[in-house]
C-alpha cells in the first residue's frame, strides 16, 4: 500500500510539474502589472481550447497532489 501511495504521488508530482509548463504565459511581466495589469484581470477573457483544458486538468491534479500526499503521510506515519 505504501508503495502504491508513494508511486501515484510520484506519478502525479510529475504530470503537474509537465501541465504547469504546458501552459502559456498569461503576464506581461513588470509593465503590464503596473500599467495595462487591471484590464487583462477584470476583462472578461476566458481561457479557449488547449488553455482551458491544461488549467482544468492542473488544478484536477493539483487537488490530487495533496490528496496523495495526506494519505501517503497517513500511511508511512
Amino acid at each position: 500500500m505504501e508503495t502504491l501511495a508513494i508511486t501515484l504521488l510520484v506519478i502525479d508530482t510529475i504530470a503537474l510539474i509537465v501541465l504547469v509548463l504546458l501552459q502559456s504565459g498569461k503576464s506581461a511581466g513588470l509593465s503590464g502589472a503596473i500599467s495595462g495589469g487591471a484590464e487583462q484581470l477584470f476583462g472578461k477573457q476566458k481561457a479557449r481550447g488547449i488553455d482551458a483544458v491544461l488549467h482544468k486538468a492542473t488544478i484536477i491534479t493539483g487537488v490530487l497532489f495533496f490528496v496523495l500526499a495526506f494519505l501517503s503521510a497517513y500511511i508511512l506515519g
